[in-house]
């Protein structure tokens, strides 16, 4: 027994390092495309470019919702979009109007390919890197198209099928959660509500086909199938096992979790041990061998960091909350101690391990997730299970469905509530901010210094001076002064957002009201760690068409399109340490405090003219919200010393690079600057 030890040690060890070394990867090493991907049509050019692709549809079409704008409120038909696989790689497809389309048939489609755009901020979730983590580095819009097969999808059909009844009897929330609970969250269309408050309680797990489920149903089957031989029982688990992987559809995650079960059922049936550490390495090692593109997958990412931290983490933690719990009496410790102990182990484990690629992903770590998982746990088994049977009575006899329905609801209300009750929790979902790479890398091989069992303890307390230094270097960068432009061109202008911080409090100037805007403003501040505005200024002169949007992000919104009068020549709108005056009447040119520090924001040539005329010192900062011309250049640079930052939103000449000091954003980008 003495020589296993050392043993598991070093197989711990090595999978750390391996979730390290894979963890470094997925930072270092991005996904490519392959040498004959649509998107090698494009050549070095962006398109768009006459295309015409042949595939397959790898999903059912997604609405899409139009950007409204003033002529078109509405569109009159919603667009969709869908991935379609070719015989090189990936690109999505956009149709407008969306026509009626099934995953698996096989199309030939003709229109104009591009590549995505990129986001302006890495905070923001743009198309470009939406579609890189789906493997895609191009969209056609389409003109054309012509349905050359359809092929039956009986797993398809049926996936649909379960889904749209259960959604049908129960409604989208308890339908959609008791058909995620057997399919997954990736192939259930599940309200938006529904997802955020799983994610803000720390429950998504419950809504990802994972480990859990399939234990669930390989418990069940293994159970029934008991008194059979086990050439059967093998047999039969194994189908239940690719029934699970077909419903599911082939996700990293869910690949995972059938490998392993797998290799486990195998084993324990022949009575040979396993190591579960070893296991999950080999098959981690062997998937990514298979198909690297799984390491860009967060589910796959997550689900291995969790399953590690179940393996390694969960009974020494359990042990070391027992030795907490009050002691004295048999009773106790023999009565609800130790379950409590094992429940409170399994969901910190998992939080704990987790919770580098939750920063370096989301910037949010969701506060309740332990006692939120405590009051869950006794409803996901049996709810599991419920669901299970819910599905094979919604194949077989639907019309059963309301009366079998009527002893699960109550239940799947419950949980439920208890998603929504930690969901609106005060800070349910703590904004640290998305942390730089190199500082999340950082925090992980401290964390695993602390968590991994055996090691010395001059490296523990290297561990615990590494993630002390990753915390203050992150809070003092979330603390200091600082101003962020984020610019996304479009065909007027472009949306400018400027976000103005001083130690941790933070405002916003936007040039734009429209729901787009907020939701990316939305984005920002999560990433940043900014749990509310202290004021906005709206600037657009057209009123937002969902002005709560706006109202929920600060106490304080001044949008001159609501017919709020616009800032007077020096009147201010200020919280501390953050301050901007208007320069005049006539237009939208101001003045920006940032601590100690002034900057110029001209909007607009009118700004720019009417501060010509203003007679006002040249702060040592300016900022255009378009490209001056080389007359402007100049006037901004003729008197006294040039101002320490010139940045201008927008692209420079073509070919050219902005002559110094000047920085521009480009089409779609973003400039920082520290210190005000």
């Amino acid at each position: 027994m003495q020589s296993a030890e050392p043993r598991r040690r070093l197989v711990k060890a090595g999978l750390g390092m391996l979730l390290a070394g894979l963890f470094l990867a997925s930072l270092l090493r991005p996904i490519t495309p392959g040498p004959y991907d649509p998107v090698r049509l494009l050549g070095v050019g962006d398109g768009p470019v006459a295309a015409i692709l042949r595939g397959t549809l790898l999903e059912d079409p997604r609405p899409v919702l139009l950007p409204q704008t003033a002529a078109a409120p509405a569109a009159p038909a919603p667009a969709c979009r869908v991935l379609l696989a070719t015989a090189g790689g990936r690109t999505e497809l956009h149709f407008e109007p969306c026509p009626s389309l099934r995953q698996g048939w096989l199309l030939r489609v003709t229109g104009n390919l591009r590549r995505p755009t990129p986001a302006p901020h890495p905070l923001l979730a743009g198309p470009a890197e939406r579609l890189a983590r789906q493997q895609s580095w191009s969209r056609l819009k389409v003109e054309h198209f012509q349905v050359l097969k359809r092929p039956p999808t009986p797993v398809v059909d049926l996936r649909r099928s379960i889904a749209a009844r259960l959604i049908q009897a129960a409604g989208p929330e308890r339908g959609g959660l008791l058909a995620a609970l057997v399919l997954g969250s990736a192939v259930v269309p599940l309200p938006l509500e529904l997802r955020q408050d799983f994610r803000a309680s720390g429950l998504s797990h419950a809504l990802a086909a994972s480990g859990f489920h399939l234990t669930v149903l390989l418990g069940l089957v293994t159970a029934m199938t008991r008194p059979l031989g086990r050439s059967l029982r093998l047999l039969l688990a194994g189908g239940a096992m690719l029934l699970f992987l077909l419903l599911a559809g082939a996700q990293g995650s869910v690949v995972r979790a059938v490998l392993m079960g797998g290799a486990a059922l195998v084993a324990m049936e022949f009575g040979r041990r396993t190591r579960p550490l070893g296991l999950l390495a080999a098959v981690v090692v062997a998937m990514l061998a298979w198909n690297r593109l799984w390491l860009a997958d967060v589910g796959f990412q997550l689900s291995v960091a969790a399953t590690a931290g179940l393996l390694v983490s969960a009974t020494p933690l359990e042990q070391r909350i027992r030795g907490w719990l009050p002691a004295g009496s048999e009773g106790l410790q023999g009565g609800w101690a130790a379950p409590l102990a094992a429940a409170l182990a399994v969901p910190l484990a998992a939080t704990i391990w987790t919770l580098p690629l939750q920063l370096l992903h989301f910037g949010v770590v969701p506060a309740y997730a332990v006692p939120a998982n405590l009051a869950a746990a006794p409803l996901l088994t049996p709810l599991t299970l419920a669901a299970m049977a819910l599905a094979l009575v919604a194949v077989l006899l639907p019309g059963l469905l309301p009366v079998v329905l009527l002893p699960v609801d109550p239940v799947a209300r419950l949980l439920l509530s208890i998603a929504k009750g930690f969901a609106a929790l005060p800070m349910a979902q703590w904004q640290l901010g998305r942390p730089l790479p190199w500082l999340v890398a950082l925090f992980a091989l401290a964390l695993l210094g602390l968590l991994l069992p055996g090691l010395a303890s001059p490296w523990r307390r290297l561990a615990t001076g590494g993630m002390t230094l990753v915390v203050v270097i992150h809070f003092l960068l979330l603390g200091a002064d600082q101003l962020l432009l984020v610019h996304q061109g479009g065909p007027n202008g472009g949306r400018d957002l400027l976000i103005a911080r001083h130690r941790g409090r933070a405002a916003l100037i936007s040039n734009h009201s429209d729901p787009y805007s907020c939701r990316q403003v939305s984005q920002l501040a999560t990433g940043l760690g900014v749990s509310r505005f202290d004021w906005l200024l709206l600037l657009d002169p057209v009123a937002s068409s969902e002005p709560a949007c706006w109202r929920r992000l600060a106490p304080l919104v001044l949008a001159y399109g609501d017919g709020s009068i616009p800032l007077a020549a020096g009147e201010r709108l200020a919280s501390p340490g953050l301050e901007v005056e208007a320069l005049s009447m006539d237009s939208h040119g101001l003045h920006l405090r940032v601590g100690k520090h002034r900057w110029l924001l001209l909007p607009d040539r009118q700004a720019l003219w009417s501060w010509r005329h203003s007679g006002r010192p040249r702060p040592e900062a300016v900022w255009l919200g378009f490209r001056p011309r080389p007359q402007d250049q100049r006037q901004l640079l003729a008197q006294g010393p040039p101002p320490r930052r010139l940045w201008w939103s927008g692209p420079a000449a073509a070919g050219q690079s902005p002559p110094a000091p000047w920085q521009a954003t480009g089409i779609s980008g973003s400039l920082l600057a520290y210190g005000g």
